[in-house]
């Protein structure tokens, strides 16, 4: 399906990145959390891939679908559409496999998030509330303090107890004031995490991030059948 929709908001998500509204304009447009769509301006044949960042619910309540557009993510600077206001984009999805399930039967569910990679990880995240009971934990890896994405949102989450946070920073010098925990993620951060052997595991990031981490999940008990990564290239 290949919607014309237009832009109702740009709004600053990072230093590299921002939050894009896309108002769906009384079109219905049902999807799973974690899936993505082809964005490129209107009439054009040049379109990129780009994870939706709210939950179906929030779609269907709000009217629009968004998403978190990288500015430097390829040598040519950026989107390949128009980022202002008001401009029509062509939409194409909901595309990809990487989703929540339906139906899951597992009650912990832990996201790994490595930069931009929080995008669908959010959406599940948002959705997951939403099942009584669901206990969520969120594990974020940025290169910088500057590069956390919603994370006010997520903070607020955290200090009412409905989510796990737990941050850490790749390449914030000794000079930059942050408290939190430094460094790639690894078996110490992921096991305060994973509380039981049937956590269910989404795992979104870099290409090193996505090798890594399941392979530690594996190695702290998590059966491999409970690990889910991200395999959009």
């Amino acid at each position: 399906m290949i919607l014309n929709l237009p832009i109702r908001e740009v709004l600053p998500a990072t230093p590299r990145a921002h939050i894009v509204r896309l108002d769906l304009d009384g079109h219905p447009f049902e999807y799973a959390a974690g899936q993505a769509v082809l964005v490129g301006n209107q009439g054009s044949e040049t379109r990129k891939p780009y994870s939706i960042a709210c939950a179906p619910e929030d779609a269907r309540r709000d009217g629009w679908i968004e998403l978190l557009v990288g500015m430097d993510e390829d040598p040519q600077g950026g989107p390949p559409f128009t980022l202002r206001r008001g401009v029509t984009v062509d939409v194409e999805g909901p595309l990809g496999t990487f989703t929540f399930p339906a139906a899951p039967v597992e009650g912990r569910f832990l996201f790994i998030a490595g930069g931009s990679g929080i995008a669908p990880l959010r959406a599940m995240l948002r959705h997951a509330l939403q099942i009584p009971h669901a206990n969520v934990g969120l594990l974020y890896s940025a290169r910088t303090p500057d590069d956390f994405a919603y994370e006010s949102e997520l903070r607020a989450l955290a200090d009412a107890g409905h989510i796990e946070l737990r941050q850490t920073v790749t390449r914030a010098g000794d000079t930059i004031d942050w408290r939190g925990a430094r460094g790639r993620i690894g078996r110490v951060e992921l096991g305060q995490l994973v509380h039981d052997a049937e956590t269910l595991c989404f795992v979104c990031g870099p290409p090193a991030l996505v090798d890594e981490v399941p392979k530690l999940l594996e190695e702290i008990g998590v059966c491999r059948s409970r690990i889910r990564i991200e395999e959009w290239s």
